[in-house]
């Protein structure tokens, strides 16, 4: 079953060029993807290739000049709880106690005091943080603080997670062991998941599928099943379908990075 449905989306704005002139810049163009219902997608790409900017519209934080987006069969809609999104930053709000981050959007939603604060408990215990509930978030780690943050989202039950190279601060070894880790959770709630990363190790591992975009301005130039066995763990990295999968991606992110330098596009 398709979740998202995209059909030569379109997305330009208005720059100043180096003589303060306005000119348009296009950042999506023709662009089309099916997301299926439970999958874990990645979008990867060049940099500067719009894959944020298509998230953004998707999470309602931007929108587009033409096409069509479709989610459950009915138009996207500007804002709404059935998605949720995870950014590089935690956005945690410091006075307050991660259980109580937690439980923010339980808050607006109005659910109850008694319902939120199981809810909230449930999804700390999914991402191995239970003990650190009266914690403020200035107390943990980068990594267990994007962990709260996961946490939040999932606590709310978005029908769509939408990750914005997530793990991009952290430092690699943390990186990892949370690629791990989102990995598990999502085995748990099967949640569909976009993911926007700049690693194609990061793309391979976690993801069903690799929608891979063209330079500026950005479509899908291609689809890459990643028919590697699952649960997955960090030692599918060695493996030789990993490594074959990983040079036929790079090949064509070099060929991409090669013909946006050629045209002098914006990196």
């Amino acid at each position: 079953m398709i979740k998202v449905q995209a059909r030569q989306v379109q997305r330009e704005y208005q720059i100043k060029n180096s003589l303060g002139k306005k000119e348009k810049l296009t950042a999506l163009e023709d662009f089309n993807l099916d997301i299926n219902e439970g999958e874990f997608l990645s979008l990867l790409g060049p940099s500067g290739c719009g894959k944020s900017t298509f998230l953004n519209i998707l999470a309602g934080l931007d929108k587009y000049d033409g096409g069509e987006i479709m989610m459950d069969g009915e138009e996207l809609r500007e804002r709404s709880f059935d998605r949720g999104i995870v950014f590089q930053s935690y956005a945690l709000l410091p006075w307050r106690t991660v259980l109580k981050n937690l439980e923010l959007g339980l808050e607006i939603r109005r659910i109850n005091r008694r319902e939120r604060r199981k809810i909230a408990r449930h999804y700390l215990e999914l991402v191995g943080l239970a003990a650190f509930e009266n914690q403020y978030p200035h107390q943990l780690s980068g990594g267990m603080r994007q962990r709260v943050a996961i946490a939040r989202v999932l606590a709310y039950h978005p029908g769509l997670l939408l990750m914005d190279e997530p793990f991009a601060a952290l430092d690699a070894q943390t990186r990892e062991t949370l690629q791990i880790e989102l990995l598990r959770i999502w085995e748990a709630d099967k949640k569909t998941i976009l993911f926007v990363t700049h690693s194609i190790d990061e793309a391979i591992l976690l993801s069903d599928r690799v929608a891979f975009m063209t330079a500026r301005p950005g479509h899908i130039r291609e689809i890459i099943d990643i028919d590697l066995p699952r649960p997955r763990t960090e030692d599918i990295r060695n493996s030789v379908e990993f490594a074959r999968i990983r040079k036929s991606v790079w090949e064509l992110l070099q060929h991409e990075v090669l013909k946006n330098q050629s045209f002098g596009a914006y990196l």
